[in-house]
């Protein structure tokens, strides 16, 4: 069947550059189920975006639709009238079409094919009234009324052209036709397309590059030569370079520089500064450190090779950074004790205070965790001044307050650092107010300086204890006060740290824990079974050593010892299960061999494997069980458990409840799987 490719563009003014990879991929999606309910499947779809357009090409259309033939089940045939007039209604068919099956009546409806550029008519009206822009607007007159169009920017053009023949459709007053628009300064004139062939030539030809990869491509290697010419190196940013291609149609990176005495101003203040509010990229020199160099992407290629365009801005960044520098020197004039006096006007919750009645509890609780107990001597977080982590708690969140943490909400904690080591803190404090968020998120730093362990760690026990115990835990997908992400954080100083602290099981919080581990150590090559396993023996409230026994068992049943012990314990559990001993009948003295080794084997295991677990040598206690795994076997071969002596019966099921029980000791491994 003869094919052709369909061309659709939507021209408007400019489409934020964070919202036009979703658009492009909503433009495609729409547009293809709008196909596929008409029975067309183009052969693939070309998408495009630039600032001004959203673009795709449907490639390998048929020309006209298959007809098809359509079967709809009816009422029955006793059915009232009114139930088989409004079938009727719904088929377009009269009662002498119907068919009778069984009493139920059945319309067969044929529909014949259509041309594919009348349903491209009626598809392309319909994907831009559908689409759904995360925020859109209404413009002009016809904005009064809310049947008007809304989209993103006003809609100013639509270019429709199946094969080299035009799709006739219009969308609010916006007709479609073969002209559209190239660069907003480098071509000023109308563009005529012909097809789909020659869109993107003819739009690169009036400075247009219509592929938003291409133009990433062009911005990174053009920065990295830039960078390179002038003996730097561009800090890689992948999502500056979507961001820059976003904003360009003709991107032309350029490089400038800025005034050295800037960089007495803490890098990632610079970093950001250049990146968030200028979208510009930062540079290192040789050694590493920042660069007083930017790269800019401008739009057009400039006569003068743009010289103009990084002198203005060049002014523009240097006001920032004068407005950075000014930030900073004023936020070091005041100590952070004082600034730290202003949180009690910030509200960390409705329910639970203010951010300085959080910063009261979180440094009471770090400086518990920084304590020897008065019984064994041990801190929760050996190592660590109590003084020191019960300072920098104090101090951790005074930077909320400061001009530069108010510009740039992402430096928390870092300026907190920056400014307890200008006033003259201990470095120990200074690491701990900027590391105290740590770790953010998945493969971020845990920290492992004791002072830094205390505050950070207290600091999320703090959210995760006030949260639950206020009914606030997460429900379902909704997690509003980030506490998965807690939750991980807790469990990765722990584990990091071995930090023993019992995490309670109030409100549900040591379920969450162990759900949350479950997440971590998946992603470890640990095994959900082998976590149930321990944690349904219940009374363990440390992470560390759970997981340790987690380890050890995961290791355990991978030998063939383990193995074999786990068949050997689910043949007598399920035993157990059909057989209830008598407990009114004395056990008879084992009669056969290896019912006599099995009870020999318990008794040598069975104080090992105890004396294992309380010295918490989990491989240890492995390592006992491990020795019934022939006894075990050896008994299953030989000894008939269901002897229709009663006495031997109860002593062989007997021995089989002392298997499950020193087994338990361990784990359930009722719950290991296979």
């Amino acid at each position: 069947m003869a094919a052709a490719e369909f061309l659709l563009e939507l021209r408007c003014e400019e489409i934020p550059a964070r919202m036009q990879a979703k658009a492009s991929e909503d433009l495609a999606r729409l547009f293809t189920e709008r196909l596929a309910d008409a029975g067309l499947t183009p052969d693939r779809i070309t998408s495009y975006v630039t600032p001004r357009r959203l673009a795709l090409i449907a490639h390998g259309l048929p020309l006209q639709t298959e007809a098809v033939s359509e079967e709809f089940k009816g009422p029955r045939t006793s059915a009232p009238d009114q139930a088989l007039d409004g079938f009727l209604r719904k088929t377009g068919l009269t009662k002498d079409q119907l068919q009778d099956r069984d009493g139920v009546w059945f319309a067969v409806v044929e529909r014949p094919g259509r041309a594919t550029a009348d349903v491209l008519a009626e598809a392309v009206p319909a994907v831009i009234r559908a689409f759904p822009w995360p925020k859109s607007m209404r413009w002009g007159d016809a904005s009064t009324s809310t049947e008007s169009l809304r989209w993103v920017r006003p809609l100013q053009g639509i270019v429709a052209i199946f094969g080299d023949d035009l799709v006739p459709c219009s969308v609010d007053g916006v007709e479609s036709g073969f002209a559209t628009l190239g660069h907003r300064f480098h071509h000023l004139g109308v563009i005529t397309i012909g097809n789909a062939h020659d869109y993107a030539e003819k739009l690169r030809a009036c400075h247009v590059i219509v592929d938003a990869q291409e133009r990433a491509q062009i911005i990174e290697e053009r920065a990295k030569a830039l960078a390179a010419a002038a003996g730097l190196s561009l800090i890689e940013d992948a999502g500056l370079v979507a961001e820059n291609a976003g904003l360009t149609e003709w991107p032309v990176p350029l490089l400038g520089w800025f005034d050295p005495a800037f960089l007495d101003v803490p890098p990632e203040v610079i970093q950001l500064t250049l990146r968030t509010n200028q979208k510009y990229f930062v540079l290192r020199d040789a050694a590493g450190k920042l660069a007083p160099a930017f790269i800019c992407t401008a739009n057009i290629e400039a006569k003068d090779g743009g010289a103009a365009i990084v002198a203005g801005n060049g002014k523009v960044l240097a006001a920032r950074l004068s407005d950075a520098r000014f930030f900073w020197e004023q936020d070091k004039k005041t100590p952070l004790a004082v600034h730290a006096e202003k949180l009690g006007r910030i509200t960390f919750h409705e329910k639970l205070g203010t951010v300085a009645d959080k910063v009261e509890r979180v440094a009471k609780l770090a400086r518990w965790l920084a304590s020897p107990d008065s019984e064994t001597g041990k801190a929760v977080v050996p190592g660590c001044d109590p003084d020191l982590a019960e300072q920098a708690a104090r101090l951790c969140k005074a930077d909320l307050v400061t001009e530069m943490v108010g510009e740039f909400p992402e430096l928390q904690g870092l300026m907190g650092g920056y400014y307890a080591r200008a006033e003259g803190l201990p470095d120990a404090v200074a690491d701990a107010i900027r590391d105290h968020y740590k770790p953010v998120g998945q493969g971020d730093d845990v920290p492992t300086a004791p002072v830094t362990v205390a505050v950070s760690l207290a600091d999320k026990l703090d959210s995760f204890h006030e949260f639950f115990g206020s009914d606030m835990q997460p429900t379902g997908s909704k997690d509003p006060f980030a506490l998965r992400r807690t939750g991980l954080g807790i469990i990765a100083l722990m584990t990091v740290n071995g930090v023993r602290y019992p995490v309670g099981d109030a409100h549900g919080q040591w379920d969450f824990i162990v759900d949350r581990l479950k997440v971590q150590q998946r992603e470890a090559g640990v095994r959900h079974d082998v976590i149930d396993a321990v944690v349904s023996l219940g009374g363990e409230n440390l992470i560390v050593r759970l997981l340790a026994r987690v380890h050890a068992l995961q290791s355990f049943i991978a030998t063939e010892d383990g193995a074999n012990l786990l068949a050997g314990y689910k043949r007598a559990a399920n035993i157990l299960k059909k057989e209830e001993r008598d407990p009114t009948i004395t056990p008879a003295a084992p009669s056969e061999p290896a019912e006599a080794a099995l009870a020999s084997a318990l008794e040598s295991a069975e104080p090992r494997a105890d004396a294992a677990i309380a010295a918490e040598d989990f491989e240890g206690a492995m390592a006992a069980l491990a020795t019934l795994r022939a006894p075990i076997d050896g008994f299953f071969e030989t000894v008939t458990v269901n002897a229709p002596e009663q006495e031997k019966r109860s002593a062989r099921l007997a021995l089989l409840e002392r298997v499950r029980v020193a087994v338990h000791k361990v784990a359930d491994f009722s719950k290991i799987e296979g």
